[in-house]
């Protein structure tokens, strides 16, 4: 069904209305999963008791989280209220409620105990600005050197959560691993653009600007190993890292640190960012 032309027709909706290539994928799954479920019955036929059917399923059977259930009803808002044009009006849905778990939250010890366990250079200097900026793992591995003002000792988040930009602060400890990263990845670009290729350009700016890739301010600094297609281009580039790479380090670096009675997750990291601000009395709203 991936293939289907119904689901292509949706994936050219959402490409046309400027939404991320992620919200583009989650909207997919969504659909997908909601017409599998209806035993492949097309949207068309079917409405707001449907989708009612549906969302109380993976309330009840699947025991999906709150948040997850309203990814799942906004992909479904979007297919009948923008794309069909069939409104789904109020749905009398409630959502399952579910104890909230309080975050898990690093001391500064803890980080440090981690990053020892982690490779110098790449590893560590990304788990560093996890924490040390509040980043969220994919906005910290689409980082490119543009992004970075070491005059200000600010980075800026280009397209974060919400398709938002926003600017963090930097710390001045991590410019020499920063500046080694830089350096590290503007010889690749230089070795990629002999070749006619360079970093993956957002899609309408690659047409505007179709000589960007030899910029080296487009380049990211945590590329990936190999080259790859652009996913709405088509063109061969060179895009970032992929994140399950540090979500594998950080896993055995938890072995290997012993802090196996913590639940560690990448985002573990920034959660602890605005908790070691106020401990060093600086303002919580530094990070939004």
């Amino acid at each position: 069904m991936g293939s289907s032309p119904f689901l292509n027709e949706i994936r050219t909706s959402i490409k046309l209305r400027g939404m991320s290539l992620r919200t583009e994928k989650t909207y997919i799954y969504w659909i997908r999963d909601f017409i599998r479920f209806h035993n492949r019955k097309h949207p068309n036929i079917m409405g707001a008791a449907e989708v009612m059917t549906y969302l109380g399923y993976l309330a009840a059977r699947r025991n999906v989280a709150i948040n997850t259930q309203r990814v799942a009803l906004n992909a479904l808002a979007y297919l009948y209220n923008q794309f069909l044009q069939q409104p789904l009006g109020d749905l009398d849905f409630t959502f399952a409620s579910k104890p909230r778990r309080l975050p898990e939250v690093l001391s500064s010890f803890e980080v440090a105990s981690l990053l020892r366990e982690m490779s110098a250079g790449r590893d560590k200097l990304i788990f560093s600005l996890l924490f040390g900026s509040g980043l969220r793992i994919t906005e910290c591995i689409r980082l490119r050197v543009k992004d970075f003002d070491f005059t200000n000792g600010t980075v800026t988040v280009r397209d974060g959560k919400g398709a938002k930009d926003r600017v963090t602060i930097l710390s001045p400890s991590l410019r020499p691993a920063i500046e080694t990263e830089i350096y590290s990845a503007l010889k690749i670009q230089q070795t990629d653009n002999q070749k006619g290729v360079g970093p993956s350009i957002p899609g309408v700016l690659a047409k505007k600007y179709p000589s960007a890739y030899r910029q080296s301010a487009w380049m990211f600094i945590f590329p990936s190993s190999g080259l790859c297609n652009h996913p709405v281009t088509g063109t061969l580039c060179r895009h970032h890292l992929h994140e399950s790479v540090p979500r594998k380090v950080l896993k055995q670096a938890v072995t290997n640190s012993g802090l196996l009675h913590k639940r560690i997750t990448c985002h573990t990291f920034r959660h602890s960012f605005p908790t070691e601000l106020l401990r060093n009395g600086r303002d919580r709203r530094t990070v939004q």
